[in-house]
């Protein structure tokens, strides 16, 4: 996501409002890409870094996984390992599309005179932005349930029905990606011409689409940041009791750190472009559709939001990298493995105490 930074596409196309080349004015903007970075080495650079950081923490995922005995610290791997694959898979898609055409310099018109490899774009564009912010959600909510009620059954996620839940966002997303293609709004080109995107005009499907589509990321952020909040206060309730002073709950210190962290960025990195989308949306609504063009000042903010998200797929595997146990016990000496859950509730029978200490 976010490599639009290069040459825009054949200008004789670019004036077909009715397909994806009509939404911005190519005449100028040869000449305003050329101010802006447009190297190939700056866009290959940050892809490079991107895909290699998403892998490493991948394979130090992988690593982790296989020494756990923890359930609730494995589910959270398999949300964490979802989230890693999507951003990896996602800046490989889209630099599979925009590499190429950066070096080659091909006429998007004449190459892609259906559409499809801009609708296959815009869909990798919405698909891959939407499931890191519902898979954050979904840890979120994971934890909050794990933390607040740790000895329901329901609360008790196998690695399994953890990828199944996984599958289900990613089924989500690819439903919610196919809408313009089944008739809902449309993927049009976008400034400087070198990605494709949600179209940002005040025809009925396009606002639909796009209300829809920013929404949906704010709604899972805020409910990311309220799960996190009541489960970060009952972990600070829990640590600082009389009885947790000897069991504390680095698991779940850990893992929520972790979760604190990967929201901070997605709140960072993506409330600008939503809230951005929806004003923009909103603003043009009186026109009644007979905007076919959008302006230039918007096409460039549109552009500047996007190269923002594009650092959340870059910094999410660092959460994860920098912010181990074994990383955060060099930062903090006293962070030392002990039982954790049952500093819950200290009023439990000693025997029923124990039993589940041993489980």
């Amino acid at each position: 996501m976010g490599w639009g930074d290069m040459e825009p596409p054949n200008s004789s196309a670019a004036g077909q409002s009715d397909t994806c080349f009509g939404v911005f004015n190519a005449s100028n903007s040869r000449t305003n890409a050329q101010t802006s970075i447009t190297s190939p080495w700056f866009s290959t650079a940050f892809g490079l870094i991107g895909l290699c950081s998403n892998l490493f923490a991948l394979c130090v995922l992988l690593s982790s996984s296989r020494k756990l005995s923890s359930q609730a610290r494995s589910s959270f791997l398999v949300f964490l390992c979802g989230l890693v694959v999507t951003d990896f898979t996602g800046l490989l898609v889209t630099a599979s599309v925009i590499i190429p055409y950066h070096f080659i310099k091909f006429a998007w018109a004449e190459v892609d005179p259906g559409c499809h490899l801009c609708n296959f774009l815009g869909f990798s564009m919405v698909f891959f932005g939407q499931c890191p912010l519902l898979l954050g959600a979904t840890m979120a909510g994971e934890r909050f349930f794990g933390i607040n009620h740790p000895f329901s059954r329901s609360t008790s996620i196998s690695k399994r029905r953890a990828w199944s839940i996984v599958g289900l966002v990613w089924g989500f997303s690819c439903l919610l990606g196919l809408l313009p293609v089944l008739g809902l709004g449309r993927y049009t080109l976008q400034y400087p011409g070198s990605w494709c995107f949600l179209t940002l005009l005040p025809d009925t499907g396009n606002v639909v689409f796009c209300l829809l589509f920013a929404l949906l990321g704010i709604f899972s952020v805020l409910l990311s940041f309220i799960f996190n909040t009541v489960s970060v206060v009952t972990l600070c309730r829990v640590y600082h009791d009389r009885e947790s002073v000897q069991r504390r709950r680095d698991s779940e210190v850990e893992m929520m750190v972790q979760l604190v962290g990967i929201m901070i960025i997605a709140t960072i990195c993506w409330m600008p472009l939503l809230i951005f989308i929806i004003q923009t949306v909103l603003q043009q609504l009186p026109a009644h559709g007979r905007i076919q063009m959008l302006p230039t000042e918007t096409q460039k903010m549109l552009l500047i939001y996007i190269r923002m998200v594009t650092w959340n797929q870059i910094l999410d595997p660092w959460v994860y990298i920098l912010f181990r146990r074994a990383v955060l016990q060099r930062i903090y000496p006293s962070l030392r493995p002990r039982p954790s859950i049952i500093s819950l509730y200290p009023m439990l029978n000693p025997s029923l105490r124990r039993k589940l200490t041993t489980d």
